[in-house]
């Protein structure tokens, strides 16, 4: 296939594959006669692996690892749980500080329950003030 159907197909951007093409997450593709990418389902198993890594928000080199380890189906998968486990105290330590965000704009929210004009917001008074 080529890169607009493997585009399509996978729900990556041309970009977002030539992108990963570059960074060697993704092998280089055959040429066609006409030099175009060819593609093939491997190409396209690994970038939907990619992708769900993404989804995840791993790291470009957390995917780089994982793809390394995948390679080597002997290899032990104790890497990989050590690597999730320190996403997740990742993912963990962001729920908290989005916690605290939230906290903050309630905060900020009701300093200003009424429609006043903007010299009379409280929420502006509040951003306005010296910590």
């Amino acid at each position: 296939m080529k890169i607009g159907e493997l585009a399509r197909r996978s729900g990556c951007s041309i970009q977002t594959i030539r992108y990963y093409e570059k960074l060697k997450l993704l092998p280089i593709p055959s040429r066609s006669e006409g030099n175009f990418r060819l593609y093939d389902i491997k190409i396209f198993e690994q970038l939907k692996f990619i992708k769900r890594c993404k989804d995840l928000d791993l790291t470009l080199d957390e995917i780089r690892k994982l793809l390394s380890i995948k390679s080597e189906p002997n290899q032990e998968c104790d890497d990989v749980n050590r690597l999730i486990e320190r996403h997740l105290e990742r993912v963990e330590f962001k729920i908290a500080e989005f916690r605290q965000l939230r906290a903050q704009l309630i905060s900020l929210r009701q300093a200003c329950s009424e429609n006043n004009k903007a010299v009379d917001c409280g929420i502006l008074k509040q951003l306005t003030k010296d910590s």
